[in-house]
């Protein structure tokens, strides 16, 4: 009887632990207000505002944690604590657009008081059971929902573009969700990045060993990024390039395509090595690694969870020898890109010269002209060079007197600027403020003519500004 009542109450204190650890844990999510200045790449001195919310969770060191998306391009930021109405200021303290994740601080300290910060849980297991706390359009109070763990695997973070590892779960989530906790067992298992409107209750999380990696690459105070593994590789499935490159049954592996010259691999690896192993991590045959016991992911996971600046320990295959090398992880995928990867808090670089517009070609303005200008793609596909670091466009041409015949010029890939090769943006922008000569001709890839009259150009800039209410030529880095 006696052990009866101790267990008994032991069983008690336990509930009412739990039903004040539920409410403790509400007071921990936050709704996030963000005001945007959306820039235009195609127009690319003009921009929208607009106003959008989210969610998010106080974690410790009085911050919130949210996603990117959920603050991008922002100019103003308020957040509201749960059951109350006042909002409060805050501010951007570190922002991974890769990962899809931010953090905020309140100018206001008071805000944090009575709040017990959430604290970062384990990757979880298949099947296990997640709740999804924010904010979601539909009212104004705060949401749950429940799901369970659908899968694990590397996604495609919509935000960045690239792929990363993410929890598949089938909770509900909406508009307004973004940047809320998935709570399992009182701790943070993911955050909640985007769901799936076509399909019925597939959801992704960006997983706590991300969230991680974000975490400790802003200790110094300085954001270095996700390293990317700077080579081409391919699967190796198939039995005869496996029977090529010499690998047996039970075996598996990546072959190496290419060596991206400014990845720092080059000398290390070698185009035809196979990698076996990254980190003492087998290889599968369809380029994928065990990191649980009967799960499998993409293999530059393990590339991934390196810090940048790092090294990664392969085991390759090279001639049918097999050996052991460090490769140094030295660059974020958008080093290594020739067009790099989405763009955020920043408008975009432009020059004006007689209604002529130049720009940089980035993915952002990629991604809206890609199918109408197939000839963009092999740019978008290829990788820094040392003598090519960015392609520069003409843009667009807004009609004048000057510009006759070149109305129909848009998107038009510029190789060289009187006869000189381009480098990147701000090599094209000094040749052609530079220049002496009474044209600038310009040349694309198949050797077609845009050719300029500079004189005449300059002396018609400040009435072309004017007629199609354009403020400056240039964009604000370049003045």
């Amino acid at each position: 009887m006696r052990i009866f009542l101790i267990l008994f109450f032991i069983l008690s204190s336990l509930l009412s632990a739990g039903s004040l650890g539920e409410e403790q844990l509400r007071s921990a999510i936050v709704k996030v207000y963000t005001v945007t200045k959306n820039p235009s790449y195609s127009v690319p001195w003009s921009s929208s505002i607009q106003q959008i919310s989210g969610s998010g969770s106080v974690i410790e060191g009085d911050r919130i944690l949210t996603n990117a998306h959920v603050v991008a391009n922002r100019t103003f930021i308020e957040v509201q604590r749960y059951g109350e109405r006042h909002r409060y200021i805050a501010h951007v303290e570190a922002v991974s657009h890769q990962l899809d994740l931010a953090l905020l601080k309140v100018d206001d300290p008071s805000f944090f008081k009575g709040i017990t910060p959430l604290k970062l849980g384990k990757l979880p297991q298949i099947e296990q059971k997640v709740s999804v706390y924010g904010f979601p359009m539909g009212g104004d109070t705060l949401s749950v929902t429940a799901g369970v763990v659908s899968r694990i695997e590397h996604q495609q973070y919509v935000h960045s573009g690239e792929s990363f590892l993410a929890i598949q779960i089938d909770a509900a989530v909406n508009p307004g969700n973004s940047g809320g906790p998935a709570i399992s067992d009182g701790r943070i298992v993911g955050v909640v990045m985007e769901g799936i409107q076509k399909a019925q209750s597939i959801s992704y999380l960006v997983p706590t060993v991300m969230v991680r990696h974000f975490l400790k690459d802003i200790k110094d105070g300085h954001l270095d990024g996700v390293p990317a593994f700077a080579a081409l590789t391919q699967s190796m499935e198939n039995p005869a390039l496996r029977k090529r490159y010499g690998l047996i049954a039970g075996e598996g592996g990546v072959l190496v395509d290419k060596i991206i010259s400014t990845g720092g691999l080059e000398g290390i690896l070698k185009a035809g090595d196979v990698i076996t192993a990254i980190d003492g991590h087998k290889i599968q045959e369809d380029a994928t690694v065990a990191f649980r016991q009967n799960e499998f992911t993409n293999y530059e996971y393990f590339a991934q969870l390196h810090q940048r600046g790092e090294k990664a320990r392969l085991q390759i295959l090279r001639q049918g020898k097999k050996m052991e090398r460090e490769v140094p992880l030295l660059k974020q995928a958008k080093d290594l890109l020739l067009v790099g990867t989405y763009r955020y808090d920043q408008m975009p670089r432009y020059a004006i010269l007689g209604g002529y517009v130049f720009a940089p070609l980035t993915r952002n303005l990629a991604v809206r002209v890609a199918r109408s200008r197939i000839d963009l793609i092999p740019y978008v596909e290829d990788f820094v060079q040392k003598d090519r670091r960015e392609v520069v466009l003409l843009l667009r041409v807004l009609p004048s007197a000057l510009s006759r015949g070149d109305y129909s010029r848009a998107f038009w890939p510029i190789e060289t600027i009187n006869g000189e090769k381009i480098v990147d943006f701000d090599d094209f922008y000094h040749k052609l403020t530079h220049s002496k000569s009474e044209t600038i001709i310009l040349k694309n890839k198949v050797g077609e003519e845009v050719v300029i009259d500079r004189k005449e150009a300059l002396k018609m800039q400040p009435m072309i500004l004017r007629r199609y209410n354009i403020e400056y030529d240039r964009s604000e880095d370049l003045r």
